[in-house]
């Protein structure tokens, strides 16, 4: 029976590379095949794990930032997400207690928000007995925060299995599974993360393997015995972003992929229709869109097909000429400038609408939580949170007008992000919501 009430649990884990994301999918596909109605989200700025959890579940999954949203805004996110559903199933990012660089907007700022308990991910495969003086301590953090079960991953033998659960006894915490070595359980890797859910050839194999074995060592009904009740907001939400346009054409494909959902169905809900284009496939935006949205991914592995892709540069061109609005983020920022060298210092011409050029081959990694001014009022006129991450250098800036004001997490003056000629604008953020100090803050 489908639950009246939403319910969730928070998988983290005490540092990233634990396996939590490997065991989230595993639970995903296990609970789908037995049938159970489950959903899920992805805490903080992710756009690689989501399609993961929907290949895995059957069902759209969304973020949940406590850093960038308003509590508002994440708590009628999570209800909408899990209404109608068994169980909504969230994977925090980093370690539990991680965040900005303030600590601010963890994955346990997130549980403690939504009111919901945390399992825990634990990599055994360098310790034994110190394993409960590690979970003594996430137990005792905050308490706010409970810690409602374990998994114990990465297990080597029966008697290393013994050696844990023994040493675990004294918490009282349940021991919801147990998980051996297996190299079976891993995902390709590239510069920004995991490869895409899409680019994954073996994806499904993959999934119902590690569901098989999620299945036969991980107590699915214990994990949804201990899920919480999310706590409710009942005001209506105020912080979501406006269109910044009526008929809204939006790039999508492997190249254009980075795009929050809760920010696409925001404008659906304003009333702004939504049309997709493909640049990879030389598809243009809809003629008549007045705004047309270049998102983040990787332009940079399909630069040479991008720059051959007449029929979308032209439109892109006469769209500009006609005075549509059009506003990259990341990858779609460079997509707009002049030219993009790959990794491998191979030069493609790109968009030309604005005066930038960016190259792979020189990578320098630009990280962390942004708060964005704009300096004109577009793409929109309110503070803004939003987030930087990308290895792409800028070789060139000609002369145009700066996009955004920016600061850093904790309020550090940056140097101004983004630039904007006439209609078409763009930065190296993603933004992700409205700027509000009603924030799950630590």
């Amino acid at each position: 029976m489908i639950n009246t009430v939403p319910k969730g649990v928070l998988i983290a884990a005490p540092q990233s590379g634990a396996g939590k994301t490997t065991v989230t999918l595993a639970l995903l596909r296990a609970l789908r095949n037995r049938g159970t109605a489950v959903v899920s989200a992805k805490s903080g700025p992710d756009y690689i794990d989501p399609k993961f959890h929907e290949a895995a579940s059957g069902s759209p999954c969304i973020n949940l930032d406590a850093w960038a949203m308003p509590i508002s805004q994440i708590r009628t996110l999570a209800w909408d997400q899990a209404n109608g559903a068994e169980l909504l199933v969230i994977e925090g990012a980093m370690g539990l207690f991680d965040g900005a660089a303030n600590g601010r907007g963890s994955a346990a700022d997130l549980a403690a928000a939504l009111g919901i308990p945390v399992v825990m991910v634990i990599d055994c495969a360098k310790q034994a007995q110190s394993v409960a003086a590690l979970v003594s301590g996430f137990q005792h953090f905050r308490k706010d925060v409970p810690i409602a079960g374990l998994i114990l991953n990465r297990v080597g033998s029966s008697r290393h299995e013994a050696m844990l659960r023994h040493a675990l006894e004294p918490l009282a915490i349940p021991v919801l599974g147990v998980l051996a070595r297996d190299e079976r359980l891993a995902l390709p890797e590239r510069h920004l993360g995991l490869v895409q859910a899409g680019e994954h050839d073996e994806l499904e194999q993959f999934l119902d393997e590690a569901a098989d074995l999620c299945a036969n060592q991980i107590d699915l009904d214990g994990l949804r015995q201990v899920a919480g009740t999310i706590t409710h907001h009942t005001t209506t939400v105020q912080d979501t972003l406006p269109p910044f346009g009526q008929r809204i054409a939006i790039a999508r494909d492997v190249a254009f992929s980075f795009a929050y959902p809760h920010l696409l169905d925001g404008w659906k809900k304003a009333g702004a229709e939504l049309s997709f284009f493909s640049p990879l496939e030389d598809q243009p935006p809809q003629s008549d869109a007045d705004a047309i949205y270049l998102p983040g991914g990787y332009p940079e592995l399909h630069a040479g097909k991008l720059s051959a892709a007449r029929i979308f540069k032209a439109a892109m061109q006469q769209s500009a000429e006609r005075g549509a609005l059009i506003y990259g983020e990341c990858g779609g920022y460079m997509t707009l400038g002049d030219g993009l060298v790959d990794a491998e210092g191979k030069r493609h011409e790109m968009l030309g609408l604005l005066p930038l050029e960016t190259s792979f081959a020189d990578r320098r990694r630009h990280l962390g939580y942004r708060i964005l001014t704009p300096l004109s009022r577009l793409p929109w006129s309110q503070t803004l949170s939003a987030h930087e991450f990308h290895y792409a250098s800028t070789v060139r800036e000609g002369r145009a007008e700066r996009l955004f004001s920016a600061m850093d997490a904790e309020g550090a003056q940056l140097s101004d992000l983004g630039l904007r000629v006439g209609s078409v604008m763009g930065s190296f953020a993603h933004v992700i919501a409205a700027r509000s100090e009603d924030r799950a803050l630590a």
